[in-house]
Parts: C-alpha cells; structure tokens; sequence
C-alpha cells in the first residue's frame, strides 16, 4: 500500500525534480572508451603514455566528454593522439572500476593507416603480436586481450 502510494507520487512529481532527485541519490561516475585496434596482420596497438603507471603501456582511449558517444569518443581519442581513423567498431567489454568510480567501454576495431604520435601525452605508439606484449602492459589489460584474441 505504502509502496503504491510512493510510486504515484513520484509518477506525479515534475520530470526536472525527479531527475535532480535521482541526481542526488545515485553514484556518478566517470566514462572512458578504449580502443583494441588492430592492423591488417592481427597486431594490437599499444600506446607509451606519459602519464599512465608502470610502464606507462596501455591500451589507447580516454575520457568521453559530456553529451558524446562513447564510439565518437573512441574515434577523437585516436585522432587526437595517434591520428588513425578506424573502421568496423564494436564494442567488445565494458568494465568499472569501484575505487576510481569510473566505467570503461572498450572497442574492438581495424586500423585505416599507421598510428603516428601527435599528443605529448604519447611518447610511443607501436603494434604488438598478440604473443609479444611489452612488459610493464597491466596485468588487466593483458587478460582482456588474451580473452579477445581467444579463438572462438
């Protein structure tokens, strides 16, 4: 009965309340979308990133901004870092990261070019077998390719 009443009144409150009221209640997060990109012989790109940990070796992406789509994200990370177009997206996992609150979609797709660093943010782009990963590559980030590349 209590539950009946609840619901109709919030059925019944202003559209722009109850969004701020859901605003105020749930988590937020930040979202990322990731890019396993690879060339015309199955080789991953991996990028040395200034300010990633470790090794700094990565998989590339980067934040999505307010009001984009997390593919169109993809796309301007790449064009921004690396300058590569890409073709035949689809997304492949997606993840969170409770201590970081953040949620990362990533892609799977096919490189159009080479990837030529233009960010100062990348000190290094290269292509990897799948069977040469560099050391230092995050121990997450190697078992989400090991899945991807797992044959089906």
């Amino acid at each position: 009965m209590l539950s009946d009443f609840l619901s109709q009144l919030w059925r019944l409150t202003p559209r722009g309340l109850r969004r701020l009221g859901v605003r105020l209640v749930h988590t937020r997060f930040t979202a990322t979308a990731g890019g396993i990109v690879l060339d015309r012989d199955n080789r991953v790109l991996l990028l040395k990133h200034r300010y990633r940990a470790g090794s700094g070796w990565g998989i590339p992406g980067g934040f999505i901004k307010r009001g984009e789509q997390p593919m169109e994200a993809l796309k301007r990370e790449l064009r921004e870092e690396v300058a590569l177009e890409v073709e035949d997206v689809k997304i492949v996992y997606a993840r969170s990261f409770r201590q970081l609150r953040q949620i990362e979609i990533l892609f799977l797709c096919r490189a159009i070019g080479d990837a030529q660093p233009q960010s100062a943010e990348v000190i290094e782009a290269q292509w990897f077998a799948r069977e040469n990963l560099p050391s230092g590559l995050p121990d997450d980030q190697k078992t989400i390719l090991a899945e991807i590349f797992q044959p089906q």
